[in-house]
């Protein structure tokens, strides 16, 4: 994958990130939420570490690795032609590298309030930091905001592309029933590369 609109939507599909640092301890892996910062030019990522975990990956020193990943699963070789019998595992996966910039407290407290809204927006009865500002400010000094601003990228789309027409039609067909969204993405990727 090479289109940074790509990336962008596969990062607004999956916000849910490992973050990976190489320290003078060796490597720390972290998961947190990530955004993009739709105002920005190219991918910019926004989120927060805890501060245990900003100060084992030694957030803002160095480069990062942000990995996304997508729809994913395993693909049965009984849905090949006969005598193709390797099984394989497709997925849409995302590398991004860059340096993050540490936000300040009102910066940090503005993004958590982004995440916030962002994933409660969609719940019955969903809540908002500004509910409870003087709690969820102090809540907030735990934590470390960042941007990064994406400055290499390695992302794959690896959907069977390699197999026939009628051999990708019956992997879609098989990955319907326990990987749906994998299915759905394959659909889109076969559309898009017939246009």
């Amino acid at each position: 994958m090479t289109d940074p609109e790509e990336i962008k939507r596969l990062i607004r599909e999956n916000p849910w990130a490992t973050l990976v640092s190489h320290t003078d301890d060796g490597l720390v892996a972290s998961h947190y939420p990530v955004l993009l910062d739709e105002a920005a030019d190219g991918i910019v990522l926004v989120g927060h570490f805890g501060l245990v975990d900003a100060r084992e990956h030694g957030l803002g020193e160095h480069e990062i690795l942000v990995i996304i990943q997508g729809a994913h699963g395993y693909v049965s070789s009984s849905w090949y032609d006969e005598g193709d019998i390797v099984p394989t595992w497709n997925h849409l996966t995302a590398h991004l590298y860059g340096m993050p910039q540490i936000l300040t407290d009102e910066e940090n407290y503005a993004t958590l309030s982004r995440l916030t809204e962002h994933f409660e927006g969609g719940m019955p009865g969903g809540h908002s930091l500004a509910e409870d500002e003087e709690g969820t400010r102090r809540l907030a000094r735990g934590t470390r905001g960042y941007r990064l601003e994406v400055t290499r990228f390695d992302a794959r789309a690896k959907l069977s592309q390699n197999k026939s027409e009628p051999v990708q039609e019956r992997i879609v067909e098989g990955l319907d029933a326990s990987y749906p969204d994998l299915a759905a993405q394959m659909r889109r990727s076969r559309e898009a590369r017939k246009d």
